[in-house]
């Protein structure tokens, strides 16, 4: 196998678009959340009313990172936890109107970030990138799943 450094590079990128993300968020006026949180809230604006389960499944965090996020997230009033009608041991997650406002102009520093990344790259050298990424991703999956077990 030839030598490699496709981890250490994904990790000084999110290490760095964190940063980026994050001094993009406060100059567009949004302090209400951090990063993290907006990755969340980005889940939920996509589908709204999700269980934890799902939602630690779609943001790729762990349970216990994800349950303090979100004590954290309904103190500051942008989502609320509330018991499944169906499945009283079940908790699902919804957003709050407040947090509703906020999506458009997250939706912009999105595209401020995506700009960023994809600066220089043609239509098919993202498709490309992207595409490995999936496939790095769902071995990664797959290693994990195995690894519970």
């Amino acid at each position: 196998m030839i030598e490699t450094k496709g981890g250490f590079l994904v990790s000084q990128i999110k290490q760095i678009q964190g940063r980026i993300f994050g001094r993009l968020l406060v100059n567009a006026g949004i302090e209400e959340f951090n990063g993290a949180q907006g990755r969340i809230l980005y889940v939920l604006w996509q589908e709204d009313d999700l269980p934890i389960v799902e939602l630690g499944r779609r943001t790729g965090l762990a349970k216990t990172t994800l349950t303090g996020m979100l004590d954290r997230m309904e103190q500051q009033g942008h989502i609320i936890r509330e018991s499944d009608p169906a499945d009283r041991r079940q908790i699902r997650i919804r957003l709050t109107d407040h947090a509703r406002v906020l999506e458009k102009r997250y939706e912009q520093v999105s595209e401020e970030m995506s700009i960023l990344f994809y600066r220089g790259f043609s239509d098919e050298e993202i498709r490309k990138l992207e595409a490995g990424l999936e496939k790095i991703l769902e071995n990664l999956k797959t290693e994990e799943r195995a690894l519970r077990n």
